[in-house]
């Protein structure tokens, strides 16, 4: 029989297992959840008191997941089974984001950053610029809503595209926006922005590589969107 300070003597509404049955995990804290990882405490000490300790001496998350075992093991309480039980736990967690980062699809066609915008300017009555950022591959490192215009006229500077672009260390940028009167055709001050970003993109070594405009598909118009690029506004 265990001689360690188990979850299940604990009073049932702190039992993080249950906690977490009945509310889910992102209901508990980082303690409890490191806590159910542990599954015993040990000599007196609750499991939780020996989690809110490992968070306490590592500082972080990031930090405890690079922890070696025998790093762990200089906690009070964490012994060779509750040290590797954390390793492996982390470890899984590393290989799933880099799995999800790994599988972001190529945002290489209007259609796929139509498909990636489409709900978020659904309900939107003005139009809305969207900077999506890509790295290298062209794969999304995220999505920045930059400006509101009127009804029928976007207002942006160049300064304002680029900034996180550049602190994103983005290498090329998708510009998308929505016409609210359902007509994606582009207007000349759409096409006179897009020339200036192309422009002051190659001056940054950040590609433009393309403006999407999103509006409503029609039944003489299936598409509810247009490239500026598939248009020919684009320089060669």
């Amino acid at each position: 029989m265990s001689s360690g300070y188990l979850i299940r003597d604990m009073p049932a509404h702190d039992r993080p297992r249950e906690r977490l049955a009945q509310h889910g995990a992102d209901k508990l804290s980082d303690a409890e959840l490191v806590a159910i990882l542990l599954r015993v405490g040990s000599k007196g000490v609750s499991v939780v008191e020996i989690a809110q300790q490992l968070l306490k001496q590592f500082g972080t998350l990031g930090a405890l997941a690079r922890a070696s075992i025998d790093e762990l093991r200089q906690v009070k309480g964490v012994g060779r089974d509750k040290a590797i039980a954390l390793k492996a736990a982390f470890t899984l967690a590393q290989r799933m984001a880099r799995e999800l980062h790994g599988e972001a699809p190529a945002l290489d066609t209007p259609e796929r950053i139509a498909d990636l915008l489409r709900e978020t300017v659904r309900e939107t009555t003005v139009e809305q610029i969207q900077v999506v950022l890509l790295n290298t591959r062209k794969r999304l490192i995220r999505v920045d809503k930059l400006s509101q215009g009127t009804q029928d006229t976007l207002l942006v500077h160049p300064r304002e595209v680029f900034r996180n672009a550049i602190l994103a260390n983005a290498s090329a940028i998708v510009l998308a926006h929505n016409h609210p009167s359902g007509d994606p055709s582009p207007s000349e001050a759409d096409i006179k922005v897009t020339r200036d970003l192309i422009r002051a993109g190659q001056l940054l070594r950040i590609e433009v590589l393309d403006h999407v405009i999103l509006g409503r598909a029609t039944q003489e118009r299936p598409r509810d969107y247009v490239s500026l690029r598939e248009l020919g506004y684009f320089y060669a």
